[in-house]
This record gives C-alpha cells, sequence and structure tokens, in this order.
C-alpha cells in the first residue's frame, strides 16, 4: 500500500521580520484562507494543519470563526469557502474602480473578436486578473479572476515590467532565483526550459517602446496572447493591461499581433476615454454594525470564536467603491473598532503585502494580493452550487423535499416552462421526486408562478393540490443585485403532512430565511463576475 503523500509545512518566517504590533491570530487566519484557495476552495482540516503548520486547535478554531463570519462552511471533515468571502476581494475590486470603468469594453471585445479578453494589474513581480471575459469552447481559457501568474510567462509581464525600478528588478531576480519553475504559481504549469534573465529584460524594453506584448505560448504549447497597456490619465502610467487570448488552432502570435491588435489598440484607447470621463465615485456604504456583532459572536462561542480574527477581516471590507485610500481614523469609524485595533490589523495587513500604506498622505490601500483570499475558485460558481447546501439544511429543517428552479423557453412562440437546477430531498418515505434538468409548465408550478408574478401580490406562490392530488407546493423568488427575480425556491411535501395554512405559518418563514442566505452569496459573487443560472 502507497504512503501517504503529505504537504511539506510552509517555511517559517523569522521573528524579526513581524512587527512587533503585528496580530498573530490574522496571520495564520490568511494563512489558512490562501491555502483553501490554492486547494481550489476545499480542504479538510487535517489537510489544513498539514499545509499551515498550525496546530489542529489552532486550525479548529479558526474556521470555526470563519464559519461564524459565513466565510466557509464545514461539511463533515471538510473546510469549503462560500461566496460571502468574495466581499473581501469585492473591495478591492470596488476601490480600484477599473473593473466596473471597463469591462464592459472588454465584453465587447471578446464578443467582437470571438477571443477571450482580459484585464490585469500588477501585484509585484507577477500580474492577476481583475476581468476575464472567455469564450466557451472545447479549448477555453481556465484562467480566474484573482489568479497570480509570473510577469515573464505572460504578455501583460513584459509591459509591467518596462516601469520596474531597480528595486523591482531585483525583487524578480530574487523569486527567478528561489523558484526557477514557477511551482510557486499554482494557476500555471511549471515552466520546463530556464530562462534567462536578459531575455526578459530585452522583451520588457520591447515592449516599453512598441506599446505592445505578445505571449507566444510561454505558459504553455498552443497559448497566445497580445496585450495592450490602459494608461492612468491623471499620471500616464500603467492602470491595468487589455489582454487578447488565442490558441495556435485560430492564430499564431504573429497573426494575431497583425490581426486583432489594431482592434484592441482602439479598445484601449476608447477605455483610457472612460477613465479620463469618470467622475470621483461618491463613497458607498461601509459596513454596519461589525465590532457589536463581533462582540455578539464571542459571548455566544467563547474560545472558539477568534475575535481577533474576525476583527482584522472586517478591516479589509472598510474600503470600496469611493474609499480607495482610508486613513486609519476612516477605517475605525466604517468598523467601529477602535483606532488600536485597527491601527495593529492595518500593520499585520502591509507585512502580508495586503495594504499599502502612504506616508505622505497617512492613508492606507488595498492591494491585488486580497484577490488570493479565496477569489479564484469562487469567482467560477454557479447558482445551483451555491444554493445547494441552502437546501439541505432547508430539507433537514422542515424535513420536507426542496428545489431551486429558473424559467427558461424553447422559442419565442414557446410558453415559459422552469427547469430544476438543484434540490434536495426529505428524509421521508413519501417523497416528492422531480430530478435536476427536468422542465414543467411554468404556470402550473409554484416555482413557475412566482417567476411570472414577480412577487406581485402577496410575495409567495402556494399550489394546492394544482398541479397533482396529495402534492402541495409553496415557493419565493431569489433576486440579484439589481432587485431581479432570476430564480426560485420551493418546498414540496404531500398534502397529508400540513395544511396549506400551515405551509404559510411554518414553512414559510423558513423559505425567506433560505432564500436571504442564498441571495447574500449570490450577491457577494455577482459583484464583479457572471454566475451562471444553470
Amino acid at each position: 500500500m502507497p504512503a501517504e503523500t503529505t504537504t511539506p509545512p510552509p517555511v517559517p518566517v523569522p521573528e524579526s521580520a513581524v512587527p512587533a504590533e503585528a496580530v498573530a491570530p490574522l496571520i495564520r487566519g490568511v494563512r489558512v484562507l490562501r491555502e483553501l484557495t490554492e486547494a481550489g476552495g476545499t480542504l479538510s482540516l487535517s489537510g489544513l494543519e498539514r499545509a499551515t503548520g498550525l496546530a489542529r486547535s489552532t486550525v479548529d478554531r479558526i474556521t470555526s470563526t470563519l464559519a461564524r463570519m459565513e466565510y466557509v462552511r464545514l461539511d463533515g471533515r471538510d473546510a469549503v469557502t462560500t461566496p460571502r468571502l468574495m466581499e473581501l476581494g469585492n473591495a478591492y475590486l470596488a476601490a480600484l474602480r477599473l473593473p466596473a470603468l471597463l469591462s464592459p469594453r472588454a465584453d465587447a471585445l471578446a464578443d467582437e473578436l470571438d477571443e477571450s479578453v482580459s484585464l490585469a494589474v500588477a501585484d509585484r513581480d507577477g500580474i492577476r486578473f481583475i476581468h476575464q471575459a472567455t469564450r466557451r469552447r472545447a479549448m477555453s481559457l481556465s484562467f480566474r479572476i484573482g489568479d497570480l501568474l509570473p510577469a515573464e510567462r505572460t504578455a501583460p509581464g513584459p509591459l509591467f515590467a518596462s516601469e520596474w525600478t531597480d528595486a523591482d528588478w531585483r525583487v524578480w531576480r530574487e523569486r527567478r532565483a528561489a523558484d526557477p519553475e514557477n511551482r510557486g504559481f499554482p494557476a500555471v504549469p511549471p515552466r520546463e526550459l530556464p530562462l534567462l534573465e536578459s531575455e526578459f529584460e530585452a522583451t520588457a524594453a520591447q515592449a516599453g517602446r512598441h506599446g505592445w506584448a505578445l505571449d507566444d505560448q510561454l505558459i504553455e504549447p498552443g497559448l497566445v496572447a497580445v496585450s495592450v497597456p490602459v494608461r492612468d490619465p491623471r499620471t500616464a502610467r500603467i492602470a491595468c493591461v487589455a489582454n487578447v487570448v488565442s490558441h495556435t488552432s485560430r492564430h499564431t502570435a504573429t497573426g494575431l499581433r497583425d490581426t486583432l491588435l489594431p482592434r484592441l489598440r482602439a479598445t484601449v484607447t476608447a477605455m483610457e476615454r472612460e477613465l479620463a470621463a469618470a467622475p470621483d465615485p461618491a463613497p458607498g456604504p461601509p459596513p454596519s454594525g461589525s465590532a457589536a456583532w463581533i462582540g455578539a459572536s464571542k459571548s455566544e462561542l467563547g474560545r472558539e470564536f477568534v475575535e481577533s480574527l474576525a476583527r482584522g477581516l472586517t478591516v479589509l471590507t472598510a474600503f470600496g467603491e469611493g474609499r480607495a485610500a482610508l486613513t486609519l481614523t476612516d477605517v475605525a469609524r466604517a468598523t467601529g473598532l477602535a483606532r488600536a485595533t485597527a491601527r495593529r490589523a492595518l500593520i499585520t495587513y502591509e507585512h502580508l503585502g495586503l495594504v499599502r500604506g502612504q506616508p505622505e498622505s497617512r492613508t492606507f490601500s488595498l492591494t491585488p494580493r486580497v484577490l488570493s483570499l479565496g477569489f479564484p475558485p469562487l469567482s467560477r460558481t454557479s447558482l445551483p452550487r451555491i444554493a445547494t447546501p441552502h437546501l439541505a439544511d432547508l430539507a433537514e429543517r422542515v424535513g420536507e423535499s426542496t428545489a431551486l428552479a429558473v424559467l427558461v423557453s424553447s422559442g419565442p412562440d414557446s410558453r415559459p416552462e422552469i427547469q430544476y437546477t438543484a434540490r434536495a430531498v426529505s428524509p421521508r418515505i413519501m417523497g416528492v421526486d422531480i430530478r435536476v434538468g427536468t422542465r414543467l409548465p411554468a404556470a402550473a408550478t409554484s416555482l413557475g408562478r412566482v417567476l411570472l408574478a414577480d412577487t406581485a401580490g402577496s410575495g409567495y406562490a402556494l399550489l394546492d393540490e394544482d398541479w397533482e392530488d396529495g402534492l402541495r407546493t409553496i415557493a419565493v423568488p431569489l433576486r440579484d443585485r439589481t432587485g431581479r427575480a432570476v430564480a426560485a425556491v420551493n418546498v414540496a411535501l404531500h398534502a397529508a403532512g400540513r395544511t396549506a395554512e400551515e405551509c404559510v405559518t411554518e414553512i414559510l418563514p423558513e423559505l425567506h430565511l433560505t432564500a436571504t442566505r442564498i441571495e447574500r452569496e449570490l450577491h457577494a459573487a455577482g459583484h464583479f463576475t457572471r454566475v451562471p443560472l444553470l
């Protein structure tokens, strides 16, 4: 029997490298979130213990705290990240503003070219994606928002490197010497052939002169890309890079440049006009009641709730649209935390590279590294995946079958139908058995009626043996960030189990609670990414 493989513990950071005022539980919590991210969003508690080098009791307390914050879900022996965790990355993306301002142009270019288009920002000597407009093909791009790539193996990388200082180049050389195969970048396969230092320096210099750069199968065979920088009109420095990606079955690298570069440049010019014309944003609402909620959670859970970790993570959510650069006083006021508490959290984040301080203005801002806290694996989630654990919880609470459905149409002249996209069965011997993928006439079901009416009237739909003798169903809508009803959740049961009145008094409140929980995760996931409904 083969021996079990284990992940070696991380190299410990020297004590002298950690600021004296840094919050140790916050450092440990960030480590847990990063390991969960690199594992694809799911890792056993024992796996977290091995990957982080932390004691099992520490891992248990951290995951218990994250579960209380609804950032992870404890599923048996596994910790699973939830879309609510995306609010940390959303805070960075909202503060950055680039995705909101430029993504419509990127999406339109992807539609026009029928190629994948992405936006990337610099993260030290690497790049991170902040937007992806991906074409769905058998051979499609697997990169996600938040993925970190080494600069020397991408088209955007040489453009950013053209602005590097001597200190930036020194960081790149040190990283390259320590990790020549790029094994510290989980989003890309290891490098097989060494890259000469002078080769990337020459590529960066050329990119700076020409204003564009190519990736000719640097990441893996077959993948080609061309990039153009989008410059900040206030500073003339690169704000982000627009990147068109294709496959050698469609374009060679030079063909990609010759054919698509002019259209990419035209789009970038339009993007720069958008940036120049955009007014300063009004500050959005900061988190409310965070400090009081954290205190109440500590009182309820005791030592299983790591208060300093919860406070520290709340500090990240103080940033957002119109709140890109905050003073210490701003952060304390937004979160309700004491200045000393907020200050220690910011010191910790500066040490971890998640926050950048500006001494001249005494302000702090988030860095792209915040996206490393769960965002990449969650950025490809779907509504059925979001809803499934909540449906299972609802089915357990009410003891009946539950389902999620969306409106679909077979054609312009067909009647609306619903399609079941997720469900959880009841433990009863006699239960409702409608499989995922089943389509039914919308008007004949509670799920369909609540969607067709968009909750006009009572806000729910109850069918009392209308569809089938002995079958009662009650449904409520699910709304996206715009308030549009995009799906519905129901509970289905035998009429002998509960009366129609009991369905309203006993089941409807539980349905509303479940819908609210699903919507919170849907809104977090759908802030800067598209969430498929099917």
